[in-house]
């Protein structure tokens, strides 16, 4: 299926000839309009502990609800990666984060409203100063920590993480 299929009229004039111009486009027929559908910025955080714990959030909503996951979502317009996970981390276990260093980015397929969002997932390894306000919030249903040593990629519901940590794992960049 078209990324954008859900889409049926132009979003400029209306018209019932918007059709699939490329793979990641459509284009109206009548008023030349063409509309992109570039992956969406997301962003995930990386917070170990002191013990080489990681931070691990149990999903309250679908997609992959119940599964585990790691602190993120979706960059907000006007906001950098790092702003974005700053953020996200915060909404969701209440922590402060005092520095956010890029490590890497991922594709992923992410399901939301009865569509498939194309995003490209950044990873960050996040430092916190002060664990002490923890607590799972937003999106998460339960926030913890798993020694790295445990970690079991399978148990994590979306591909761009389960990816994420095993990439981590093998190229040893959990530690540091």
């Amino acid at each position: 299926m078209h990324p954008l299929e859900k889409f049926r009229f132009c979003p400029v004039c209306g018209s019932s000839k918007w059709e699939i111009h490329n793979f990641k486009s459509k284009q109206c027929g009548d008023c030349g309009f063409t509309y992109y559908g570039n992956p969406s910025a997301a962003n995930v955080a990386l917070i170990i502990n002191e013990k080489n714990e990681l931070l691990v959030v149990r999903r309250k909503k679908d997609p992959a609800k119940g599964t585990l996951d790691l602190p993120g979502g979706f960059t907000d317009m006007e906001e950098s990666g790092e702003q974005g996970v700053i953020r996200e981390v915060l909404e969701e276990t209440g922590l402060v984060v005092s520095r956010a260093e890029y490590l890497l980015s991922l594709p992923n397929l992410y399901e939301y409203s009865g569509m498939t969002i194309h995003t490209l997932d950044m990873f960050f390894r996040c430092h916190v100063d002060d664990y002490s306000n923890m607590h799972a919030m937003d999106d998460a249903e339960d926030a913890r920590w798993i020694p790295i040593s445990q970690l079991r990629p399978e148990e994590f519901g979306l591909r761009s993480i389960r990816e994420g940590i095993t990439r981590l794992l093998q190229e040893g960049l959990f530690e540091g």
